[in-house]
């Protein structure tokens, strides 16, 4: 089966390249196609391969939404919405996708975002409550946590709640703290 195509290669050199970037970490067949094509596999090469490789089990983009979910909230402290989006560019499904980004409750990414707030209070200077700008220093710093979730893909309304939580935690004054609107 070492047959040869003008575009690239054949397919023991397709499945060479397939399990070299298998090594480094778990991919989706779409990675891999993409990966082939770049180099310049014909697509029948690239599709043998990729099925011969999936019924081997090397290839399973279930399995593989499941490591990238677990490892990318557990390390990278991603949130569901932004796991979605690198699923999505990942070439996953959106039912394997869902299946996946089940794995994490509510209560798993609250908790994980109070422990990205709490990191993120080591190199915040947290504000007087008695200072004269007490509560725009406040505000200012609620607006840095709020956008630092935001940008990993939490939405909005949690990452508010989980730092008032937090802030209370600490004994910052949030009497008067409204949430989004307050801004």
């Amino acid at each position: 089966m070492q047959q040869r195509d003008e575009g690239g290669g054949t397919e023991a050199q397709a499945k060479d390249i397939c399990l070299r970037l298998l090594t480094d970490r778990a991919r989706s067949r779409h990675e891999l196609e993409a990966s082939l094509a770049k180099k310049g596999f014909a697509t029948e090469i690239a599709n043998a391969v990729l099925d011969r490789l999936e019924k081997a089990k090397l290839v399973d983009d279930e399995s593989f939404a499941q490591q990238w979910v677990q490892s990318r909230h557990k390390y990278s402290g991603k949130g569901k919405r932004a796991l979605s989006m690198e699923l999505r560019n990942k070439g996953v499904s959106s039912e394997l996708a869902v299946h996946a980004l089940d794995l994490i409750d509510a209560e798993d990414e609250r908790r994980r975002a109070g422990e990205l707030v709490r990191k993120r209070f080591r190199t915040l200077h947290l504000p007087d409550p008695n200072g004269p700008d007490a509560r725009a220093d406040r505000d200012k710093v609620v607006r840095k946590l709020v956008g630092m979730l935001a940008r990993r893909g939490y939405s909005q309304g949690m990452a508010f709640a989980v730092v008032k939580e937090e802030l209370d935690r600490v004994g910052a004054d949030t009497g008067d703290f409204d949430g989004p609107d307050s801004m």
